[in-house]
């Protein structure tokens, strides 16, 4: 059907009947009169086509010649009875009376290539000493392998073409990753080494299909891609849980006395810092990409993010990246859309282009996984409103059917638990909830006619819960302005802000999704520690202390080398 702007992709369509949003009562948690439930499966019915999904290409080549080992073992009837050459590390080494077995891993994929090398080799006696963890390149012949586990195998014998080259030993006795077994607390002492378990192998693939797909999405369908600033002066949720950057402390060589002091604030003076005020790592990209949406339209921007919120929790980091598209000319339907088809395109990108890992996590993460995504990409996403969906929760627990730790009442910011409800009891799928009370939502989002929802929406996900939030954008000064009054936001910071909408304002709208999340979503795994390549958490700068894992448990409480 092509790739149509926002308003051309919604004609002809057939509206979903809007209906009033019931009389909504204050935040107190009132004397409970259970409503009459509606269906929970708002579906949307309009029918849209995702981008075409490429099929990733492996090179067979490396650099030195060296063949890729998942290419090899993809292609295995390619090779069988030729000489090529591979490197890696071992994961196995193996000793017999003749023989030494090695897996080798280069990375490339999640199963290793076994060879087998036979004593009569040259440097035999070097390479039979050697232990897990060692670097080596072997040119060999691959045969048909006699075992269950591989097609093929690679055979080093005593002959002109072949040989074993030894890069680099590893000591067992000083090997922290000697044992076959480690925990995933162990493994964030050593975040440095930890990328050549097979988790965090297949993890790092994982991430990097992702990326591939989030940028094949948005670009097909003509998104631009935005860089947004890392150091920013604004508070784009109005939390406050931000890092400050400053030259002042430095400047001061971190002595009390030397800090600059305003005598009229008596108040730390920024007069002399680098950006001569108060600046941020910033905790979105979000309203500085709305400033180019309002001039391009359609654009996106994927880039780290930072919050200095003092968690320890498998959910939180301190450093975390986030993608932020943006639509101009569009509304909270277009939004949803938007999301529901870019969740579906990741997972089906990675279902066609690294089932192989997908099936290393089914098997040791989560089972049950593939079942779980399938079920995401096979159904429409139900829809509902927020007030819908706490009528659900309290219906269910006045009849018997749930019990919740957080009472649920209307204007409560939902909980996991809620969540976890509503997806996987009620609808069994995944669940767009959109209209959410205005109190604890942020100030750019449109304020409904109630005046007491706002146009804000949730991707929800059995098992995870909130993967995307997102919402319309209020395009109204005078009630962005007041919405920021009320949040006792400083309206002088939101100037450039507030020009969107005094120039030229249009209805736009976006949403944001954790990548870290996503990652969690699509392997199982369930600490966010173990989905970024360093993780910075509350205490912890360089890599993770495992004496700040105590505060939560873990599903994968060892890994197999």
């Amino acid at each position: 059907m092509g790739f149509l702007r926002f308003s051309q992709f919604r004609k002809n369509k057939k509206m979903v009947e809007k209906k009033e949003e019931p009389t909504i009562p204050p935040k107190t948690e009132p004397a409970i009169a259970v409503p009459v439930v509606p269906t929970p499966v708002l579906e949307e019915k309009k029918e849209r086509v995702l981008p075409p999904i490429p099929t990733l290409e492996i090179p067979k080549m490396s650099f030195s010649g060296r063949v890729r080992i998942r290419y090899l073992l993809e292609h295995s009837s390619e090779f069988v009875d030729k000489v090529v050459f591979i490197a890696g590390w071992a994961r196995t080494l193996r000793n017999s009376k003749k023989l030494t077995f090695a897996e080798m891993s280069d990375g490339s994929g999640p199963q290793g290539l076994q060879i087998v090398i036979d004593k009569d080799i040259p440097n035999y006696a070097e390479i039979e000493k050697l232990r897990a963890g060692s670097s080596l390149g072997f040119k060999g012949k691959i045969v048909k392998s006699p075992g269950a586990k591989q097609s093929v195998e690679m055979q080093i014998q005593n002959n002109p073409e072949h040989y074993a080259k030894i890069y680099g030993d590893c000591p067992a006795d000083q090997y922290p990753l000697a044992k076959k077994e480690h925990s995933v607390e162990f493994l964030r002492d050593v975040a440095h080494l930890r990328p050549r378990t097979q988790l965090i192998g297949a993890v790092t693939r994982m991430r990097n299909a992702l990326i591939m797909a989030t940028h094949h999405f948005f670009q097909s369908k003509g998104f631009l891609y935005i860089h947004t600033p890392c150091i920013t002066s604004s508070d784009c949720e109005g939390a406050g849980a931000m890092f400050q950057v400053t030259t002042t402390l430095a400047e001061a060589k971190n002595e009390v006395g030397k800090l600059p002091i305003d005598p009229t604030t008596k108040k730390l003076s920024y007069t002399g810092d680098f950006f001569k005020k108060p600046a941020f790592l910033t905790v979105s990209g979000q309203l500085e990409v709305e400033t180019y949406a309002c001039s391009l339209c359609d654009v996106y921007t994927f880039g780290p993010t930072f919050r200095a919120e003092k968690s320890h929790t498998p959910r939180h980091l301190a450093e975390f990246w986030m993608i932020e598209p943006e639509i101009a000319f569009g509304d909270i339907t277009d939004v949803s859309d938007l999301a529901e088809d870019y969740l579906k395109y990741c997972i089906s990108y990675v279902m066609k282009n690294h089932m192989d890992d997908l099936k290393f996590f089914d098997d040791k993460v989560e089972k049950g996984l593939i079942e779980r995504l399938k079920n995401i990409v096979d159904n429409t996403f139900a829809r509902l409103t927020y007030t819908e969906g706490v009528e659900i929760l309290m219906k269910a627990v006045a009849e018997g059917k749930a019990k919740f730790d957080e009472k649920v009442y209307w204007g409560l910011d939902l909980f996991f638990e809620h969540e976890k409800y509503l997806t996987e009891v009620v609808c069994k799928k995944p669940l767009i909830l959109r209209n959410y009370p205005k109190s604890f939502k942020a100030f750019y989002m449109k304020v409904n006619a109630d005046d007491k929802t706002v146009a804000g929406v949730d991707v929800l996900v059995p098992k995870l819960g909130e993967v995307i939030g997102g919402s319309q954008r209020e395009e109204k000064l005078d009630v962005l302005d007041k919405r920021i009054k009320e949040m006792n936001l400083d309206i002088d910071a939101y100037s450039w802000y507030r020009d969107l909408r005094k120039y030229g304002t249009v209805p736009h709208a976006g949403f944001g999704v954790g990548f870290e999340r996503m990652i969690m979503l699509v392997t199982g795994v369930d600490n966010i520690r173990e989905v970024i390549p360093f993780p910075r958490s509350l205490g912890h700068a360089e890599f993770q202390s495992e004496s700040q894992t105590l505060y939560f448990t873990s599903r994968l409480s060892l890994i197999h080398i």
